[in-house]
């Protein structure tokens, strides 16, 4: 069984964010930028998978410009077999991706498609779920457990209540949370091999997917800074601020 993984090229979650002056989006500019969080745990479980024996083949797929080749070799160095990019914009909406990945999955007819339940940056965690609706196939999103069992797979996944298992007949659609999995570190040899591995590009033309986007950035501003603390002297100074400034007792 093939297991397709799709990955976005995020700012590093340890960068400190800075906006644009303009207010029209966020600074990228000589900003680090690394494999989306998400995005990892979903292909440490598809590896894991594969070593397991119950997966042939572990694919990643990735939207956007040739500058997201470098993050996309740093998955192939943890383990995916290949990699397929589509040449797009950087920027495209959840159902344009939803529906670039479709095409994707129908031509590699891929038996599991395991993604990250967001991305850092726009935390929309939306592309899964849409993915799944244009294939029709089954989800299970917020996974923190993933067992295969031929063609069917249980899921055990993290809900407001707790944890929830359910059953899925295979071809389906996980996606990942963050208990699922610690991803691994590619070692010195694996990032060798991963410049040799194949790195497929597609048109975005050739998917026939309109990507025309539906939703304009009107402004984008960093909240508003925190006020700093004050100390109080007794426990009673406290509640009455909590009562009084704060209300929230």
């Amino acid at each position: 069984m093939k297991i397709l993984v799709p990955v976005k090229r995020v700012i590093d979650a340890y960068v400190s964010i800075r906006v644009k002056s303009d207010g029209s989006g966020v600074d990228t500019n000589n900003v680090k930028m690394s494999l989306n969080p998400f995005c990892e745990i979903a292909l440490e479980e598809a590896i894991r998978l594969k070593e397991a024996g119950t997966a042939s083949e572990v694919v990643l797929v990735s939207v956007g410009s040739g500058d997201i080749d470098t993050v996309i070799r740093s998955g192939l160095a943890m383990g995916a077999d290949r990699a397929i990019r589509v040449d797009a914009e950087d920027d495209l909406e959840p159902l344009a991706i939803a529906k670039i990945l479709k095409h994707v999955v129908e031509q590699e007819e891929a038996g599991l498609v395991i993604t990250g339940k967001q991305s850092i940056d726009g935390d929309n965690n939306q592309t899964g779920q849409m993915l799944s609706a244009l294939l029709d196939w089954p989800q299970a999103t917020f996974a923190s457990e993933v067992a295969l069992d031929g063609s069917d797979a249980k899921v055990t996944r993290e809900i407001d209540g707790g944890l929830e298992t359910v059953a899925l007949s295979l071809p389906a659609v996980v996606t990942t949370d963050l208990r699922l999995n610690e991803p691994r570190y590619p070692t010195l040899p694996n990032i060798m091999k991963a410049k040799k591995k194949p790195l497929d590009v597609i048109a975005l033309a050739d998917t026939g997917v309109d990507a025309t986007k539906r939703n304009t950035v009107v402004n984008v501003s960093p909240p508003e800074e925190r006020s700093a603390g004050i100390m109080v002297e007794s426990v009673e100074q406290l509640i009455d601020k909590l009562k009084n400034e704060a209300k929230v007792i």
